[in-house]
């Protein structure tokens, strides 16, 4: 799973991306401070399976603190858009395509107003960061009409002449934008469009590139610098604005010091808490204890937390309803390396039983007798759909 990070220059991209991954990257307060794409381990929140059991769980990948597991997804933060990146303005065709591979999108934008459309530092406030919500959705649908419209005169004739299923014959055009026939029948009856593709125009096209680009690329939006006097307010009416977007305030500076503090063992700190303790106070300076007093009070108090889990987890686990799975035995919840519950597998929607047998092993799925819900210990068919957290053991014939 790829989760991508879009936004305009400046807006915090890559702060959020370093306050998930602690990876090192650059971080400075002007435009185009990432040129290219930066890859990196961030992890979604989720209630651990050995609370169920009454064990303490050895997680192979991710971590796991105080029956709190951390599950793996890979992060992706491309350069900063600015309007007109369809048409390759501040490198943008280049930074666009690179977002093709991600499943999901989180587009951070700066509520303060302290950034103008190009990612330039201006006062707070005295931009409306409304006006970024607007441009990347037209970026984005830009971007995909422009995908779509590469041979797509010669391929209407095709279609014209050989008379094909529609969704199918489009589908099959569009495979590299992740397009399912299901979701091109979906499109054409939503948008009400003439059967006769010849009749398509370029408005036509474009409403598909927006439809096409709303079910491929789910997105919310990053509210950051949240603690910035006035940004709330600005986030409130922004949620007003837009009803139809997914809107999430954080402050990804506080999440990275936080994330830091903790790493150097001066706090105690879980990401996604709305709190964290202090191990030694002789151990903090006043810059850092005033910084730490500042997000307890102003973004721990105010907003229950940083943000930046919240915003991971709800990518995830509520834009793309994946699920998480433990495999596990009825007997032995333990590998044969003694490592108890040491796997944690992100599952799309509708994965039923059989599918989470082919995902552990091609020779698992092939030799799939039945499936064991670990925690009521009652055997399930092949077709049964799992539910997040569920613990599965598989049976097999050999």
């Amino acid at each position: 799973m790829l989760v991508g990070l879009v936004g305009k220059p400046s807006a915090g991209k890559s702060t959020f991306f370093k306050a998930s991954t602690l990876a090192n990257v650059e971080i400075a307060n002007y435009p185009f401070t990432t040129i290219h794409p930066n890859r990196g381990t961030g992890y979604v929140k989720v209630e651990c399976a050995d609370k169920d059991f009454n064990v303490k769980c050895n997680p192979r990948f991710g971590y796991c603190i105080d029956g709190k597991r951390f599950v793996p997804v890979e992060l992706l933060d491309v350069a900063g858009l600015v309007p007109g990146a369809h048409e390759g303005k501040g490198m943008g065709n280049q930074f666009l395509d690179d977002l093709n591979q991600a499943d999901v999108l989180i587009h951070i934008i700066d509520a303060s107003g302290s950034t103008n459309e190009k990612g330039e530092s201006v006062p707070p406030l005295s931009y409306d960061p409304s006006n970024d919500i607007k441009f990347l959705e037209r970026e984005l649908d830009m971007w995909y009409l422009r995908l779509i419209e590469k041979g797509w005169d010669r391929f209407a004739r095709i279609v014209n002449q050989e008379k094909p299923e529609l969704n199918k014959a489009v589908a099959k055009q569009l495979s590299s934008l992740r397009v399912t026939e299901k979701l091109m029948e979906r499109a054409i009856q939503k948008l009400s469009l003439d059967p006769d593709i010849m009749k398509w125009d370029r408005n036509d096209i474009l409403k598909i590139a927006t439809e096409l680009r709303k079910a491929t690329k789910p997105m919310l939006i990053a509210c950051n610098k949240i603690d910035v006097k006035g940004a709330y307010e600005n986030f409130e009416r922004m949620k007003s604005e837009f009803p139809e977007c997914l809107l999430v305030p954080c402050s990804a500076e506080a999440e990275l010091a936080l994330r830091e503090a903790a790493k150097h063992e001066l706090i105690k700190y879980i990401p996604g808490d709305s709190d964290f303790k202090i191990l030694d106070e002789s151990k903090l300076n006043e810059k850092q204890k005033n910084a730490l007093n500042f997000i307890r009070e102003e973004v721990l108090g105010k907003h229950g937390s940083t943000g930046v889990q919240k915003v991971l987890d709800i990518a995830v686990f509520e834009l793309l309803k994946y699920v998480a799975i433990f495999p596990g035995g009825v007997n032995k919840l333990a590998d044969q390396h003694g490592n108890v519950i040491p796997d944690c597998f992100l599952m799309p929607p509708n994965t039923t039983a059989l599918d989470f047998a082919f995902k552990l092993h091609t020779d698992i799925g092939s030799h799939f007798i039945k499936a064991i819900d670990v925690k009521t210990k009652k055997p399930v068919g092949k077709e049964y759909l799992l539910k997040n957290r569920d613990v599965i053991e598989i049976v097999t014939n050999k």
